[in-house]
């Protein structure tokens, strides 16, 4: 661009004030919503300096850009008109054939409208790619409403994604902007692509599906790279173990020491749907008493006001909040159970819904992971069956995972107390005796906290290194699939 330098005839000058009015004139009139977009009309309104334009022409960053953004169908699925790729080629082609006119082509209008669908493109871009093109908490926390059941308003919405994730902000723009200026784009560019073994992966399943006519299945690897793209601040994993329940897959894995514990697994039901979290395992309880949750009372056991021998059956009993006194079901109505002065809990051992055992970790929904008194959930391949806790296939497994080095009587004793048979002798001569404790164990502390992540994957890697994909149980695939597809129109 030097030819610019020599040239002397008005059409030809760059006026750094002209290019500014112009770009004023494109934010007036800018309607984009992506969030990305409005730091890139905040840089301009704001008197940001030009970051591509100078007198000699258009930078080689814009160059660079432009690379990445012709490949983008390749590389991420996406339309490059989304990044108004080809328009930014057609200016950067008119500035350097000198081809401009007065009919909202001089040089000045040329140079304002790339330089701001440049800074647009990028910004767009390298947020994307480094915090994902979605919001998952706009998109997940206002999906399943809670509504009044007498007047059927809408009181709230039932958050479904407490996943600490990290967002663009006022410090990550400022930094995206200082590449440019510092001519250090290219390798800015390669380093916001999401890490994750898994998208890279995905990556290549998109490659392989470019000649597909599958668009279901190509949407599928689109929505699952895209929460790849979700970078998170989950618990920081200090133990080398590491739990990840997979919901669509219905399976928990747990990975420590270069293996794989993987177990089937029941979740919420649709309308009880299992929140999507991470946190650390703490403790577990072993023969735990089940506190029912009060929308339980409401819809499931208040129609059993008065009826001793169904709470009888089930090993339910009521307390007074209040005053923490057992109360007579008898004396007790359906209204009673519903006003949240008492509560139902129902007593640990064989039968209790929550099983032998509960692993515990701080959440802000009541949910666990638990052992289950209806195992025939597990040959179920529909398992979305809970309230939203996670039952677990082998308990015992699980918890033998989360201790540090037991010893065999520890967990003789916690198989005792699990009304498991034990396997030392020792264990056996315990149980011989009729006198004994059967309840050796009443919790267990898991030092240290053992990192448990929530998630929904609709195609996952496999313990054996495969690729897999599963069933959008809880149709979060078509929810994401309607924010995706403006990134992807094609005409």
């Amino acid at each position: 661009m030097d030819a610019f330098s020599d040239l002397r005839t008005q059409e030809y000058v760059i006026n750094s004030h002209k290019i500014k009015e112009n770009i004023d004139k494109i934010c007036r009139i800018e309607t984009d919503t992506i969030f990305a977009d409005g730091h890139t009309r905040s840089h301009y309104v704001n008197n940001g300096s030009l970051l591509w334009i100078n007198r000699y022409g258009v930078g080689s960053c814009a160059d660079s850009l432009l690379t990445v953004l012709k490949t983008v169908e390749d590389s991420i699925g996406f339309t490059s008109r989304s990044f108004d790729a080809e328009l930014i080629e057609n200016d950067i082609q008119r500035i350097r054939n000198l081809d401009f006119d007065k009919d909202g082509n001089t040089i000045n209008d040329v140079m304002a409208r790339l330089e701001f669908r440049l800074t647009k493109a990028y910004l767009r871009y390298v947020t994307g790619q480094s915090f994902g093109f979605t919001n998952p908490y706009y998109m997940f926390n206002k999906l399943d409403a809670i509504s009044d059941d007498s007047t059927k308003r809408v009181l709230g919405y039932r958050r479904l994604f407490d996943i600490e994730i990290r967002r663009p902000d006022d410090k990550f723009f400022i930094h995206a902007l200082s590449q440019i200026t510092n001519d250090s784009i290219s390798g800015f560019l390669r380093s916001v692509k999401p890490a994750n073994p898994l998208y890279l992966r995905l990556q290549k399943e998109l490659a392989a599906s470019e000649n597909d006519n599958d668009t279901k299945s190509r949407m599928r690897i689109l929505c699952n790279m895209e929460r790849c793209r979700w970078r998170q601040n989950g618990v920081r994993d200090t133990t080398g173990k590491h739990i990840i329940v997979n919901i669509p897959a219905y399976h928990l894995y747990a990975y420590g020491s270069g293996n794989v514990i993987d177990m089937r697994i029941g979740c919420g039901a649709f309308k009880t749907k299992t929140p999507l979290l991470t946190s650390a395992i703490g403790w577990m309880e072993v023969n735990p008493v089940w506190n029912i949750p009060m929308s339980i009372i409401r819809n499931e056991v208040a129609p059993h006001a008065g009826d001793a021998s169904y709470f009888e059956r089930n090993n339910y009993y009521i307390i007074e909040r209040k005053t923490g006194n057992r109360i007579d079901i008898e004396n007790l109505t359906a209204g009673n159970l519903r006003s949240g002065h008492y509560a139902v809990i129902q007593e640990g051992g064989a039968g209790n819904s929550l099983g032998r055992i509960i692993f515990r970790f701080p959440n802000n929904f009541s949910v666990f992971l638990h052992d289950t008194s209806s195992r025939g959930v597990f040959g179920r391949e529909n398992r979305s069956v809970s309230h939203g806790c996670v039952r677990v296939q082998r308990p015992f497994d699980l918890a033998v995972f989360l201790l540090d080095n037991p010893d065999e009587w520890l967990l003789d004793r916690l198989r005792i107390s699990m009304d498991i048979a034990p396997e030392t002798n020792k264990g056996r001569r315990y149980i011989q005796n009729e006198d004994n404790n059967r309840r050796l164990i009443r919790s267990l502390t898991v030092k240290p906290n053992v990192p448990i992540s929530i998630t929904y994957y609709t195609i996952f890697e496999e313990p054996d290194g495969s690729l897999r994909s599963y069933p959008d149980v809880y149709g979060y695939d078509n929810i994401m699939s309607m924010h995706i597809k403006p990134f992807m129109i094609q005409d």
